[in-house]
């Protein structure tokens, strides 16, 4: 549970600790670093821009990579009961038809569950035991001196609100990443896709532990199942028209979609002002800087191509709290240089997978989708899945990354 609470309180609750951590953004990455910070002793202050909150987000698909960090926080069994299982992947043409069901499950189910779950359910998951977050905060300055940072605060109209003094500074608010320009994090880079995506919630109309796709000429349509209920996402290029003539030329183009997909572009049309997501990504040239560091989406914001951004940013979180497990001011800057070295690396290989995705999937044209979907045909599930497949399989050990540096 996520616990509105006042930047002082927090400020006074850690001042005893070894370590003193401000955690800047209450995501998916934050939220989980803040949680096996909390069940290690330490009491991270943790603020948010948002006003509350009210609007937790949509649907989320997590590979195995995410278990170790439930196990740690003692959640693996509220995830699954909060959860659904994906088990199959089914893709269709640019006109409808279906080209190809993979059982996605059985391939991911060596390493783990590949699972379903809104994202304010999975906040409720990571917040089990209770959250403190001063909403309404922001960070407005950052200064290093000596060995700890002055962090200044703000509200959202821009009035000073507090300081507080840490030990280390967590950025870990998103891809459009504010702290990113606090910090000495070199330059970003990123990818525009030049695409938008509608996002809703639908009711299911089809197999409940399947995800299906429709990669169109000029439009992508995707449903993804968590308990219930199922996210829907309507991509198109900025420079198309609005969402309801959108929609038409789906329905034109692609005939014979089945209830599913037809009853997620009805879902579509009765929201009335579904959420606008813009389609790009960031990539920070440094996550570790004197003082601070950068997570989740701040440090490599993901394209939701792959459907392994959210499952990036919780194993990144895991293995900074791990490596952090005893540390003190002294030993903490070789530890972060290492948890850098070892995950910097991984993320941006799964980050460079879901920009290669957006290559196929964001192209306009009939020649390229039959292209595309001679590509999909002929394309084993495994041989898709490799290099996501190699990350699931060979996750770093945080305990032997801690011998390492010391």
């Amino acid at each position: 549970m996520l616990e509105p609470t006042a930047l002082d309180t927090q400020l006074t609750a850690q001042q005893d600790d070894r370590l003193r951590v401000l955690i800047v953004g209450a995501g998916i990455a934050g939220l989980t670093l803040a949680r096996l910070l909390r069940i290690d002793g330490l009491h991270p202050v943790v603020v948010d821009r948002a006003p509350d909150s009210s609007h937790p987000g949509y649907m989320l698909a997590l590979m195995p990579l995410v278990d170790r960090a439930l196990d740690d926080l003692g959640v693996h069994e509220e995830y699954r009961r909060a959860s659904t299982p994906l088990d199959r992947f089914t893709f269709h043409g640019h006109r409808g038809p279906v080209l190809r069901s993979d059982p996605l499950g059985e391939v991911l189910l060596p390493y783990g569950e590949y699972r379903g779950i809104d994202r304010g359910a999975l906040v409720e998951v990571l917040t089990t035991g209770g959250i403190p977050v001063a909403f309404g905060t922001t960070v407005a300055a950052v200064h290093r001196s000596g060995d700890a940072s002055r962090v200044a605060f703000a509200d959202r109209e821009g009035r000073a609100v507090g300081e507080g003094v840490f030990d280390l500074v967590v950025g870990a608010d998103g891809v459009h990443s504010r702290m990113r320009r606090l910090l000495p994090v070199g330059t970003v880079g990123t990818v525009d896709t030049g695409w938008s995506g509608w996002v809703a919630w639908a009711d299911d109309h089809g197999d409940s532990s399947s995800a299906e796709e429709l990669w169109g000429n000029g439009f992508f349509l995707g449903v993804y199942p968590v308990p219930g209920r199922v996210g829907v996402i309507l991509c198109r290029p900025d420079d198309d028209p609005d969402l309801t003539t959108v929609i038409a030329e789906v329905r034109r183009a692609a005939h014979g979609i089945g209830p599913r997909l037809a009853g997620a572009l009805d879902a579509l049309e009765r929201t009335g002002d579904p959420y606008l997501w813009r389609l790009d990504d960031a990539r920070s040239e440094r996550w570790v800087v004197p003082g601070a560091v950068l997570l989740g989406d701040a440090a490599a914001g993901f394209l939701p191509t792959a459907g392994i951004g959210a499952g990036m940013a919780i194993e990144s979180a895991w293995m900074l709290a791990r490596m952090m497990r005893g540390a003190d001011p002294s030993s903490l800057p070789a530890r972060l240089a290492e948890w850098e070295r070892l995950e910097k690396p991984r993320v941006e290989s799964a980050q460079s997978n879901s920009r290669t995705l957006a290559k196929m999937m964001f192209r306009r044209g009939v020649a390229v989708a039959w292209m595309r979907e001679t590509a999909v045909r002929m394309m084993s599930i495994r041989a898709a899945l490799k290099p996501i497949l190699a990350l699931v399989a060979e996750q770093p050990d945080p305990t032997a990354a801690v011998i390492r540096a010391r």
